[in-house]
C-alpha cells in the first residue's frame, strides 16, 4: 500500500439495532447477529464515528447479499464506560438475545472486562478499540482477538522516533488505569532499550478525566525534564495542551504522545494545537491509497462528513467479523476462533492480519508530527507505521501469554 505525505450522544438503554442496513438482505432467513458494546454516552467524539463506521459495514454487507444467504443485524449496547454496564449487556447479549459474535470496547479497563467474559462463555469476542497489552497477554485467552495496534506497538513505533531527540531525562503523564499504565510501562522498556541513556524523572498518573492540569505539569516540570511522554486524551489532552501553551511549556519542551494526532482530538483542539509534538494519528484528508479512498467517499457520501479513526475501527471491526464468517461458512465460536487466526481481510488502511501467536491484529497506525494550518490541528512529516513491524517476537509474547491462551 503506498501513502503520500499531502455532540454528545444520548445513553443507548434500548437496543440500538440497524434495520436499514438489512433493507437488500435475504429476506425470510433468520439474521447473523452481532452484539456491539461501546462507550456512546461517555466518549461520544470517538464512538460516534465509530458507530457510523460499522453501520456502514453492514449496510455494504447486506446490500450485497449479506453472509452465509442471511441478513447482518447488529445490536448495539451503551457500557457509559463502565465495566459493570459492559458485563451486564453482554450477560443480556448472549443469553436473551443469542448474538453469535460479540464486539466493541473502547476503555481498557471495559475491554478487560468482556474478554474475560467471552472466556468463560465460550463466544468471541473482537475487541476493536481497547490498546491495553493485557488483552491479548497476560489477560489474553482463545476467544478474545484485538483489532488496533496495541499500546506496545504504538509505543514502539513512537520509540523510533523519540530515541533520536538529545533528550536524556524524561517525564510521563498518563490517566492512571490500565491503558495509561500499559502505553507507559511499554515506552520506558522500549526506549531504555534503544536509548540506555535515559532516566525517567517522573510519573504523574492523574485519575481518567479528572486532571487537574496546572498541578499536573507544575510537578512535571519540577523535575526538569527534557522531554515528555503524554499518554492523556479526551478533556484531559485538551487541558494539558491549554495549560501547557498558556506557560509556555509547549513547544519549548519536545512532547511524544499518543493518539494526539487523531482527528477526535484535533478537532477539539483547534489553532491550541502544539506544534513540534511527535504523535500516532490519521491524518485523513492526506491519504491516497486506493482502499482509503474509497471508504472516505463512501463515508462521506453516507454521512455528509468526512471519517475520523473511530469510523475506520468500527468499519474494519466489522470486515474483520465478516471475513471470519465467511472463511468458517459457520458462526460456530469455536469454526471461528480458527478462522480468525492467522485471518487475513483488507482494511481501510490497507491488508491487516490476525496472528495465531496472541490473537493481535498487524494494523498499523501513522506516525508524524502536528502543526497548524488555517487555524486547525493536522499531521505532517507522517508515515504509516505497519503494525507487522512493531510486533514482539514469539518469544517476547510466549513469556507474557498464559499458555492455555494459544491452544
Amino acid at each position: 500500500m503506498i501513502h503520500s505525505k499531502r455532540t454528545c450522544l444520548a445513553a443507548l438503554a434500548a437496543t440500538l439495532a440497524w434495520p436499514a442496513a438489512m433493507a437488500q438482505a435475504p429476506a425470510g432467513k433468520a439474521p447473523i447477529r452481532i452484539g456491539e458494546i461501546n462507550s456512546y454516552s461517555a466518549i461520544p467524539q470517538f464512538t460516534q464515528p465509530y458507530r457510523q463506521g460499522w453501520q456502514l459495514a453492514v449496510e455494504e454487507i447486506n446490500q450485497a447479499g449479506g453472509l452465509l444467504g442471511r441478513p447482518v443485524e447488529v445490536i448495539a449496547r451503551d457500557d457509559a464506560g463502565k465495566p459493570e454496564e459492559a458485563l451486564r449487556h453482554a450477560v443480556e447479549l448472549t443469553a436473551k438475545e443469542k448474538v453469535d459474535v460479540l464486539a466493541g470496547g473502547f476503555l481498557s479497563n471495559v475491554g478487560l472486562a468482556l474478554a474475560d467474559h467471552a472466556q468463560k462463555n465460550k463466544r468471541l469476542f473482537v475487541a476493536s478499540e481497547p490498546l491495553t497489552d493485557a488483552i491479548v497477554w497476560e489477560k489474553g485467552n482463545r476467544y478474545t482477538f484485538r483489532l488496533r495496534a496495541s499500546t506496545y506497538m504504538q509505543s514502539a513505533m513512537l520509540v523510533e522516533e523519540a530515541a533520536k531527540l538529545p533528550a536524556k531525562r524524561w517525564a510521563t503523564i498518563a490517566p492512571n488505569y490500565e491503558y495509561g499504565q500499559s502505553a507507559v510501562a511499554s515506552f520506558k522498556e522500549l526506549l531504555k532499550a534503544k536509548r540506555p541513556d535515559v532516566e525517567f524523572v517522573s510519573e504523574q498518573w492523574p485519575a481518567l478525566g479528572k486532571l487537574e492540569a496546572g498541578t499536573t505539569l507544575a510537578a512535571t516540570m519540577q523535575s526538569r525534564p527534557e522531554a515528555i511522554f503524554n499518554v492523556t486524551f479526551g478533556a484531559d489532552l485538551a487541558r494539558l495542551v491549554r495549560e501547557g501553551n498558556q506557560r509556555g511549556i509547549f513547544p519549548k519542551t519536545p512532547v511524544v504522545s499518543l493518539l494526539s494526532g487523531e482527528p477526535e482530538y484535533l478537532d477539539v483542539l483547534k489553532d491550541e494545537t502544539p506544534r513540534g509534538w511527535i504523535v500516532t494519528g490519521y491524518p485523513w484528508d492526506q491519504i491516497d491509497a486506493r482502499e482509503h479512498a474509497s471508504f472516505a467517499a463512501n463515508y462521506l457520501r453516507r454521512f455528509g462528513e468526512n471519517p475520523k479513526l473511530g469510523s475506520v475501527v468500527g468499519y474494519a471491526t466489522m470486515q474483520a467479523i465478516f471475513a471470519a464468517i465467511n472463511r468458517a461458512k459457520s458462526v460456530d465460536n469455536e469454526k471461528l476462533v480458527s478462522a480468525m487466526r492467522g485471518l487475513k481481510f483488507s482494511s481501510p488502511f490497507g491488508p491487516v492480519e490476525f496472528r495465531a501467536i496472541d490473537q493481535q491484529s498487524t494494523m498499523g497506525a501513522y506516525v508524524g508530527k502536528l502543526d497548524v494550518r488555517g487555524g486547525k490541528g493536522t499531521m505532517v512529516e507522517w508515515r504509516y507505521a505497519d503494525g507487522k513491524n512493531f510486533l514482539p517476537s514469539d518469544a517476547y509474547v510466549k513469556a507474557r501469554r498464559p499458555a492455555a491462551a494459544m491452544k
